[in-house]
C-alpha cells in the first residue's frame, strides 16, 4: 500500500492543527457558523439528524493494521454522544418503531470511506490527531470539491489487470488536494478508476470515470467518460476519450473540471452536478474540453504531463510487502489439502468458492471478510471488530485490508496455504459467510436512521430481507444478484445500478419504497451500466419482503438452466417481474 512521505505527513499533521485552532475559533465565538461550516466540511465533518458524523478518507481502499487499530479506538472512545443528545435520538427513533441506534461503530461506504456517527464537535479536533498519527484524515470527503478517488478494491493484484491503477490515483490525490481553482466547484466531484479488464469499480456512474486500457500498438491509456452520477437524475457517463495516453490524464482532467467549473451551474443545487451540464451542452461540453485541454497543451505549457520519473516516484511509494520469509509447500500439496478440507466441510468450499478471488501471485489469494450478516447493518463495524481485522490483517495478510465498494473488507495477500487457517478464524469472528455477491451481500446506505436528508430507514428493509433469507442452499440456488437500498434520492445506495433497487421515498410523512428492476453497476455479470426501471407505485416497509420475494419466485419459475436473475429479467422482460411485485402488494392489503 502507499507509504505516506514526510512531506505528506507534515502536511496531514498541519492540517489537523489548522482544524483544531479552527474549532476553538468556533466554540470561543469568534468564528461564525457560517464561516465554520464549510471549513468543516472540507475536513469531513458533517452534521446529521441526531449528532456530527465524520468521514474518514481512505485512499483507494487500503488500510494498514496500524490505522485499523486507531480507527477502532476512535470508535470505542470517540463514537459516543452526549447523554441528552442520545435520550433524544432514542426517543425520535421509538417514534418510528426502532430503538437500535448503536454507537461505538464505524461504517465502511461504497465510496472507500470510513464514517462515525455519534462523534461530539467538541473532541473532534483530538480526533484528527489521532488520525493524523497514523496518515488519515478526512480532507475533502465533503464539500463542493474533488472527493475522495475510488478504486477496485483488487488494485495492484487483480488476474485481469491491464496496469496498476494507484499510482495514477495517488497522483491525481495529490494534484486535487487543496487544489486552489477546484475548492468551491459548483457540486461535489467524484473520480473512479480501475486498471482491469472488467469494471469493479461503477467507473461509470462517477462524474469521471477512467478505465485503464492499451490501444493497438500495446500502449497504456485511458478511457474516458464524464458526467455519469445518480440521484434525481440517473445518467451513465459519456465517453469523451477511447483512448487517452496515461502522460496526459492530469491535463485533460484538469480540462474537464475548468469547463464544469466555468460553466456548472450554482443557481439550483439539484442542476449542479457535472452530468446535469454533459447532458444539457451534450458536443458544446465536449468541444470545450477538447478546446481548453488543446489550451493547457499548446500555451500553457502542459504542466500537469506524467513523466516517467514522476510515475515512478510515485510508484515506488507503493511497496509490495514484505510476506513471510517462510518455506512455502508446493501448490499441488497446498491443493490437495484444499480439497480435502473442502470435501470434509461443505461450508468451507462454499467460502472457497464465494470469498476467495485468484491472486496475480499463484500462491496468494484475495479474501474477502463479509460484512453482510443479521443484526449488524451493512458495512457496520464495532470497535472490536475492527480490532479483530487488524489481528487477522497481521496473522494472513502481511498487516493489509481493504475497504471494497461493496461495504465488505478484502484482505489480499493470503497465502493459499493459509486459507483454511483463515476461515477458522474469521468464522469465529463472524466475518465467513459466504454470500459474497448473493442476495444478502447488499449495499445499503445509513437511512433515516442517521442521515438528515433521508426521507426513510434503510437497515431495517436490509435486516428483514436479511432474515428472511438466511438459507445458504437457497441463496446459492438464487446465484448472484445485487440488491441495493438507499433511504433517499441521493442514492448513497446506489439503489439505481441495483439488479433490484429499493428506495425510501416519504408519503404523508411516512416511509415507503420504491422498487428497481435491472439495474447495472458495469461489472461483468452486471454489463454495460444503466438504470434500473421503476416497477410501479411505492410499497410499504411491511410489504418490501414479500415483493423480494415476489421478483424471485418469478425468476426462479422462469430462468433457463444456468442463467442468472439479471439475464432472466432481461430475457423475460420486466412485466411479468412487475405483475409479481404488484400481486404481493394486494395480498398484503388483504391480509391486513
Amino acid at each position: 500500500m502507499y507509504q505516506y512521505t514526510e512531506f505528506d505527513r507534515q502536511f496531514v499533521h498541519q492540517r489537523a492543527a489548522q482544524f483544531r485552532d479552527q474549532l476553538e475559533r468556533w466554540q470561543k465565538g469568534k468564528l461564525a457558523e457560517d464561516e465554520f461550516r464549510p471549513l468543516r466540511l472540507q475536513n469531513g465533518w458533517y452534521v446529521q439528524r441526531y449528532a456530527p458524523m465524520l468521514r474518514v478518507a481512505v485512499p483507494y481502499g487500503e488500510l494498514s493494521s496500524r490505522q485499523l487499530r486507531v480507527l477502532a479506538r476512535i470508535a470505542r472512545e470517540y463514537d459516543e454522544p452526549e447523554a441528552e443528545v442520545y435520550k433524544k435520538a432514542i426517543e425520535t427513533q421509538g417514534l418510528l418503531g426502532s430503538h437500535k441506534l448503536p454507537t461505538h461503530y464505524a461504517h465502511f461506504t461504497t465510496r472507500q470511506n470510513v464514517q462515525y456517527n455519534w462523534i461530539p464537535l467538541a473532541k473532534s479536533a483530538d480526533v484528527m490527531d489521532l488520525l493524523a498519527s497514523v496518515d488519515m484524515h478526512g480532507i475533502q470527503t465533503s464539500g463542493n470539491c474533488i472527493r475522495n478517488i475510488t478504486s477496485d478494491e483488487r488494485a495492484g493484484i487483480a488476474v485481469d489487470e491491464v496496469a496498476d491503477p494507484r499510482p495514477f490515483a495517488e497522483i491525481m490525490r495529490q494534484w486535487s488536494t487543496l487544489h486552489p481553482e477546484f475548492a468551491f466547484l459548483p457540486r461535489k466531484f467524484k473520480i473512479a478508476i480501475t486498471g482491469a479488464t472488467e469494471d469493479r469499480a461503477a467507473t461509470g456512474w462517477h462524474d469521471v470515470g477512467l478505465h485503464v486500457v492499451k490501444n493497438e500498438a500495446g500502449e497504456i491509456g485511458f478511457r474516458v467518460q464524464v458526467g455519469g452520477g445518480m440521484g434525481r437524475t440517473p445518467i451513465v457517463g459519456t465517453v469523451l476519450r477511447e483512448f487517452l495516453p496515461w502522460q496526459q490524464i492530469m491535463n485533460y482532467l484538469e480540462a474537464v473540471i475548468r469547463v464544469y467549473n466555468r460553466y456548472g451551474r450554482r443557481d439550483n443545487i439539484y442542476k449542479a452536478r457535472i452530468k446535469i451540464l454533459v447532458k444539457a451542452e451534450g458536443q458544446r461540453y465536449i468541444d470545450d474540453v477538447e478546446a481548453e485541454y488543446k489550451q493547457i497543451l499548446e500555451h500553457d505549457g502542459a504542466p500537469h504531463t506524467i513523466t516517467q520519473e514522476e510515475y515512478d516516484r510515485v510508484a515506488a511509494s507503493f511497496v509490495p510487502p514484505a510476506l513471510a520469509t517462510r518455506v512455502l509447500q508446493s501448490a499441488e500439496k497446498t491443493d490437495a489439502e484444499l480439497r480435502h478440507h473442502a470435501a470434509d466441510d461443505v461450508q468451507f468450499a462454499r467460502w472457497l468458492a464465494r470469498n476467495v478471488a485468484p491472486h496475480k501471485n499463484p500462491a496468494l489469494r484475495a479474501v474477502t471478510l463479509s460484512f453482510k450478516r443479521l443484526k449488524q447493518a451493512p458495512g457496520d463495524a464495532s470497535a472490536d471488530q475492527l480490532d479483530t481485522i487488524a489481528e487477522l490483517a497481521d496473522r494472513f495478510s502481511a498487516g493489509e485490508a481493504r475497504v471494497t465498494h461493496d461495504q465488505n473488507v478484502l484482505l489480499p495477500w493470503v497465502h493459499a496455504e493459509d486459507l483454511h487457517a483463515l476461515w477458522i478464524a474469521a468464522r469465529a469472528a463472524g466475518f465467513a459467510s459466504a454470500n459474497v455477491h448473493l442476495l444478502t451481500d447488499m449495499i445499503a446506505c445509513p437511512g433515516g436512521d442517521f442521515c438528515a436528508l433521508a426521507n426513510a430507514r434503510s437497515i431495517p428493509v436490509a435486516e428483514a430481507i436479511t432474515e428472511r433469507y438466511q438459507d445458504l442452499d437457497e441463496l446459492d440456488d438464487l446465484g448472484e444478484i445485487d440488491l441495493h437500498i438507499s433511504g433517499c434520492i441521493n442514492s448513497c445506495g446506489h439503489h439505481h445500478s441495483g439488479h433490484i433497487g429499493i428506495l425510501g421515498v416519504d408519503k404523508d410523512g411516512k416511509e415507503w419504497y420504491q422498487v428497481t428492476l435491472g439495474g447495472s453497476d458495469g461489472s461483468a455479470l452486471s454489463g454495460t451500466p444503466q438504470a434500473g426501471k421503476v416497477v410501479g407505485p411505492s410499497f410499504s416497509a411491511a410489504e418490501v419482503p414479500g415483493v423480494i420475494e415476489a421478483v424471485l419466485n418469478t425468476y426462479r419459475d422462469t430462468r433457463e438452466s444456468g442463467e442468472n436473475f439479471i439475464d432472466t429479467l432481461r430475457r423475460v422482460g420486466h412485466d411479468a417481474f412487475k405483475a409479481a411485485a404488484n400481486g404481493a402488494r394486494f395480498k398484503v392489503e388483504e391480509a391486513a
